[in-house]
């Protein structure tokens, strides 16, 4: 991003904020400059104010982190605070049943942001991490976001370009409504092979109090052996859990009467 005349102090804050990534966790002032299109003078005077409040850190080299006081606002926000509360009995248990990854996710915009995983030792290896965010089109949660996102988001992610990240990841449009489409008739969805070829996940919809789907729940397994649709049952049992914590009124119907939910 370019020096740009008339920003205002909030938007130099914010973009020095936003120079920060998974991949340069740390940043000399230097960088923090370049990367948020700010002179130098203001870099170090906006970084000052940032340490002083406790939002940066500054290591022993002299690099600017994030600092832990961000981090205790940022897990206020009601949509990751209030259902990682509610979900983590039910993601434990899960895990205890199964000993293999489950995530708990939430759309952002066109996009999976992952708000709690709990990683198995001997499970196989995923690219998630807490707070990363990822497709919604390759991934289990991402499939079941999709599904249940509103028309306007639907048709904003099919109508840009797909990226493939293995040659089983969908990339036609076509093939993909269809898959949404069996996402919300199944109640679940399989992503096989499309993030990784060694993994394969299930994920269910998690609802709301006013019956929208607030967040996803997945088990990721190895694809050898693996019967995801045998697990479907025990993620959409814990889907269904978290759905009722939350106040979900279809999760709160006794099975007898609706058994298919």
């Amino acid at each position: 991003m370019g020096s740009e005349p008339g920003r205002s102090v909030t938007s130099k804050v914010l973009c020095l904020l936003g120079a920060f990534t998974p991949s340069t966790p740390a940043l000399t002032l230097t960088e923090l400059a370049q990367r948020s299109g700010v002179s130098l003078a203001t870099a170090h005077r906006r970084a000052a104010e940032l340490l002083d409040w406790g939002a940066l850190e500054r290591r022993p080299d002299g690099r600017y982190q994030i600092g832990l006081r961000l981090w205790e606002v940022g897990s206020l926000a009601p949509r990751g605070l209030g259902l990682r509360e509610h979900a983590m009995p039910f993601l434990e248990d899960l895990y205890e049943v199964t000993h293999e990854n489950v995530q708990l996710a939430v759309r952002e915009g066109t996009e999976v942001l992952y708000v709690e995983r709990i990683a198995g030792r001997a499970a196989v290896r995923v690219l998630t991490r807490v707070g990363g965010r990822f497709a919604l089109h390759a991934t289990g949660v991402g499939l079941v976001l999709l599904a249940y996102a509103p028309a306007d988001v639907q048709e904003e992610v099919l109508g840009a370009p797909l990226r493939r990240f293995t040659d089983e990841t969908i990339v036609d449009p076509g093939r993909l409504r269809r898959v949404l489409a069996d996402v919300r008739r199944d109640g679940y969805a399989v992503s096989s092979r499309q993030v990784t070829k060694d993994a394969v996940s299930v994920a269910a919809p998690i609802f709301g109090p006013d019956e929208t789907v607030v967040a996803s729940v997945s088990l990721v397994v190895q694809t050898d052996n693996a019967r995801p649709h045998a697990l479907a049952p025990t993620v959409r049992a814990a889907a269904r859990g978290i759905s009722r914590a939350l106040g979900a009124p279809r999760a709160t119907v006794r099975a007898d009467q609706n058994p298919t939910c």
